[in-house]
């Protein structure tokens, strides 16, 4: 009986002295001493999106029945944002002073750590706390709130943390029944509650806006484009919305501009959406292609560009599209006056040169038929009237209803755009056959039987060449294409240059 006792009362007296001796072990031991299994230690985080020790600025997006919750920084949330440091300022903040008690946690934490972060030092620390607001008929946006309430993050949380305690022994049954029972009720955990799309889309913009706040990718689709497009369109829009379009911009622009030959094709198909996208994430490229596009095409597209983007943007796509009716114009005009010279150096006329005049004739006439509108269809001539006055009536109302079903409007601006810049693009072509072909010169050579032969076809065609080597010459500088992308696959010119300033964000 004796010798049994000796080992009870001796491990009995090592027990308080191996409690005290726990706070000069080094750390390395404790960290791999200490088991997690079963036991009910608690680690706080310190990492984005909850940073619990440093964190001052807690940020609670719900969405439907998903609510995501941030503890972040009040210094990176004012470099990134406007917003945020506009609403932190000592005019409007409706931070709460944490005292000297406040932390308590975070302080017992580090104390039983042995670590020296979280420890009550007795100074005063402010926390401000945003919640979204959706009861609004207007956007959803955060709003400061006062901190009234216990934090989830146990901010203002006076009760101490349950005592911290060591894995139970093996042989105490109530550890097996602990573990059964956790068995048991993981498998009966209800599923989580569904939520929409639209909420799910609005929480995952929050989520990659503070990730890039802090130096994170954004989870962006990077395979359909289309996706990526609306991904990156919201999440601008709400970079917009919280003045921080400085840092997330060059985030989408990276992005995007990895599609590169996808994006080219998709800025050709919907250029005035990809302006405004341009125009938000501050993206040379992307604004740029896009420009141009709109340019060559305007007005298509022009309803929407003036509902959605600043004037300056309107000022500079006007000032181009003008720029570059005055160089069609002129180049216009050089082809109008194109002719060919006799052996002595002299304009051909019909009285010095008939035949070659003949060239210059058709290549003119075939000239401003591609380069004009389509002339509107004649207007019906109203019917006699009838003297019976009924009669009359009825007949003029049939005659106004006659003429309304068929006036038509003038023909379209943009169609006129693409003929022109399709018939620029054919007179800039190298192949010689683009236009005016063999078909077409023996076509029109046979009108005068008595200059249609082989070789009157043949000097015919050979002249003909003449004339469209001159007028490729002439075209060339509307043939440069400013884009990043093939430009060939379009109608309109492309050859708008997109300089420094007219990036109006500069």
């Amino acid at each position: 009986m004796v010798s049994q006792a000796e080992p009870t009362n001796s491990l009995t007296a090592r027990g308080p002295s191996s409690v005290v001796s726990r706070a000069s072990t080094s750390r390395h031991h404790r960290r791999h001493g200490r088991s997690h299994t079963g036991s009910s230690s608690y680690i706080p985080q310190n990492d984005f999106p909850i940073f619990t020790h440093t964190g001052d600025v807690e940020i609670v997006i719900k969405a439907g029945a998903k609510t995501n919750r941030y503890l972040l920084h009040r210094l990176i949330l004012t470099n990134c944002s406007g917003f945020f440091e506009t609403s932190t300022s000592q005019e409007w903040s409706r931070a709460t002073e944490l005292g000297g008690t406040g932390g308590g946690e975070l302080a017992r934490i580090g104390e039983e750590s042995g670590s020296d972060v979280g420890r009550n030092d007795g100074v005063p620390k402010r926390r401000w706390r945003y919640e979204l607001d959706r009861n609004t008929d207007d956007i959803p946006m955060l709003v400061q709130r006062s901190e009234t309430s216990l934090s989830p993050f146990g901010a203002n949380d006076s009760q101490p943390p349950p005592p911290v305690r060591n894995k139970p022994p093996s042989s105490n049954p109530s550890f097996f029944r602990s573990v059964a029972n956790l068995s048991i009720s993981s498998h009966s955990t209800p599923a989580p509650p569904q939520i929409t799309q639209e909420d799910q889309d609005l929480l995952n913009d929050y989520d990659n806006l503070f990730r890039i706040f802090y130096n994170h990718s954004p989870l962006l689709d990077s395979i359909d484009i289309a996706t990526a497009y609306i991904q990156c369109k919201s999440l601008l829009t709400l970079a917009d919305l919280y003045d921080a379009l400085a840092v997330v911009g060059p985030r989408i622009d990276h992005h995007l501009l990895q599609f590169q030959g996808r994006l080219w094709k998709q800025i050709a198909k919907y250029p005035s959406s990809y302006l405004k996208l341009g125009f938000l994430s501050q993206s040379k490229t992307i604004f740029g292609e896009a420009l141009i596009h709109v340019v060559g095409a305007w007005p298509a597209g022009e309803r929407h560009i003036r509902n959605q983007l600043p004037d300056q943007v309107l000022e500079i796509i006007e000032d181009k599209v003008e720029d570059l009716r005055d160089m069609v114009g002129s180049v216009e005009g050089q082809l109008f006056r194109l002719t060919l010279l006799t052996s002595r150096g002299e304009r051909v006329n019909p009285g010095n040169a008939y035949a070659d005049w003949l060239v210059v004739s058709l290549f003119r006439q075939w000239l401003a038929e591609n380069t004009s509108p389509p002339p509107a269809p004649p207007q019906p001539s109203p019917r006699s009237r009838q003297s019976s006055g009924s009669h009359n009536t009825h007949h003029s109302r049939a005659s106004s209803l006659t003429i309304t079903q068929h006036q038509q409007p003038p023909p379209s601006t943009i169609s006129q755009n693409q003929q022109i810049g399709r018939t620029f693009k054919l007179l800039g072509n190298a192949s010689s056959s683009a236009y005016l072909g063999h078909e077409d010169c023996k076509r029109f050579l046979k009108l005068t039987p008595e200059h249609y032969s082989r070789e009157g076809l043949r000097r015919f065609e050979k002249r003909m060449d003449e004339m469209k080597e001159m007028a490729r010459r002439v075209v060339a500088p509307l043939m440069r294409c400013g884009l990043e992308g093939e430009g060939v696959a379009v109608g309109y010119l492309t050859c708008t240059r997109v300089e420094e300033r007219d990036f109006v964000w500069l």
